[in-house]
């Protein structure tokens, strides 16, 4: 049996008990919390039949591991994830997905900003996230209350060799599309209807020099005012609701 995990929070908690009930080992919540968004919440985890346990704020605080957890915290059993890119991209191929949206970040080692990544791929529609095993942040219980949810619904894989991955991607016929303030093309030049991965770098320094040459192309994102660049939560919001919107055009008949 895998180890058990913590999320805490109501949006991390909650999509656990809408998506796995049975993997809930044990809910946490803090009793002098009476509010209508706790009682709502409390009412989905007994009808989910879930088991509850009366904690205090330090002793939440103490399990999640952050102060932040709004009076919630779950202990729960990891869920079973597809176990490599390859076994997601043959099954996607399988079930007739012709134009697969991934989103790889490179060098965001920031758990906020991961989780971030996480609820705009999922808000989106990604099908996976893809980090390298160096110089990135894993999936813990602050990424996962950041993500809202997401970090149970949107793959995320941590590859050992990102440049690698990325020549791999090429062979299967997906475009790499790479991000850089001096690209001498905008996002919205990029035609991205067709199977696509958006890289984007950490804030500052970017994408690092060997990723950013195993790109098919690079694009920028507009910047009409002051600042130089957005933070790269926001920068994969734009770049993924863009490739969104470009497939939700109908198509001429």
């Amino acid at each position: 049996m895998s180890t058990p995990k913590v999320l805490f929070g109501f949006h991390a908690v909650g999509v656990r008990l809408k998506t796995a009930p049975q993997s809930i080992i044990e809910i946490y919540y803090e009793p002098t919390r009476r509010d209508a968004r706790m009682r709502q919440f409390l009412a989905r985890a007994r009808e989910a039949g879930a088991r509850l346990i009366e904690a205090d704020a330090l002793r939440i605080a103490r399990l999640a591991g952050s102060h932040g957890h709004q009076g919630v915290a779950a202990r729960v059993q990891a869920l079973e994830q597809t176990h490599s890119l390859d076994d997601l991209l043959d099954r996607l191929e399988a079930e007739g997905v012709a134009a697969p949206l991934l989103l790889v970040l490179d060098g965001v080692t920031d758990p906020h900003n991961l989780g971030a990544c996480l609820r705009v791929a999922d808000g989106a529609g990604a099908h996976a996230v893809i980090a390298p095993k160096d110089h990135a942040v894993g999936v813990n219980a602050t990424v996962a209350k950041v993500a809202s949810g997401a970090a149970e619904t949107v793959p995320y894989f941590m590859v050992t060799n990102l440049a690698r991955t990325l020549a791999e991607l090429k062979e299967r016929g997906i475009w790499v599309i790479g991000t850089s303030d001096d690209a001498p093309g905008t996002l919205y030049q990029a035609d991205l209807h067709g199977p696509v991965a958006l890289v984007l770098g950490a804030e500052g320094a970017g994408m690092r020099q060997l990723t950013r040459k195993t790109c098919d192309a690079l694009v920028s994102i507009p910047m009409q005012g002051a600042v130089e660049s957005l933070n790269v939560s926001v920068a994969s919001a734009v770049c993924l609701y863009e490739a969104l919107r470009q497939r939700q055009i109908r198509q001429p008949s």
